[in-house]
């Protein structure tokens, strides 16, 4: 009889669901530049709901809230990334469920997300973007590349180092 196999994706959202409730600040380790909107602002993640197929990380920018990773699970245990944006007021920004689909179960420690239809048809030129998210003992990081530019952004996030937890994101209640 052969040992059952957990796919890398369960591996993967069961280390993450590990901090849930907990934030961690983090550093741009590639693509910040001056006037970006992120160089230079405190930089926190927030892993704040781990329900059994979706995951809620809000990723606070200085005092700018409407930013959060929702990542979902589905029956053939694929993650779905999706960045959903809000308005102070809490409703939906123009620009916002955008994301992909990891195109296979990957790895424990990496998870991967190319552009899908919705965003190459809501953002054209971020058709050819490629997410990826990484997470271990000490650091998760969420990465951004534009497969044929140079446009490449990534923040580092160090997991050994709670810190305090921002106020709720934008269009939610604490």
């Amino acid at each position: 009889m052969m040992a059952q196999v957990v796919p890398g994706s369960v591996q993967f959202w069961d280390t993450l669901k590990n901090h849930c409730g907990k934030s961690y600040e983090g550093k741009i380790t590639a693509g910040g530049e001056e006037g970006d909107g992120f160089t230079g602002e405190k930089l926190v993640m927030h892993v704040r709901t781990c329900d059994e197929n979706e995951i809620k990380i809000p990723f606070f920018v200085g005092d700018d809230k409407s930013r959060t990773w929702v990542l979902t699970m589905d029956d053939k245990n694929l993650i779905l990334l999706k960045h959903d944006h809000r308005l102070k007021d809490g409703s939906e920004d123009t620009v916002t469920q955008y994301g992909g689909l990891s195109p296979n179960t990957g790895l424990a420690d990496i998870q991967f997300f190319p552009a899908d239809e919705f965003t190459a048809n809501l953002l054209p030129h971020a058709s050819n973007n490629v997410w990826w998210m990484t997470v271990d003992n000490s650091s998760f990081t969420y990465n951004l590349r534009r497969i044929g530019t140079d446009r490449i952004f990534s923040v580092k996030f160090d997991l050994n180092k709670e810190v305090q937890t921002p106020s709720a994101p934008w269009g939610n209640e604490d």
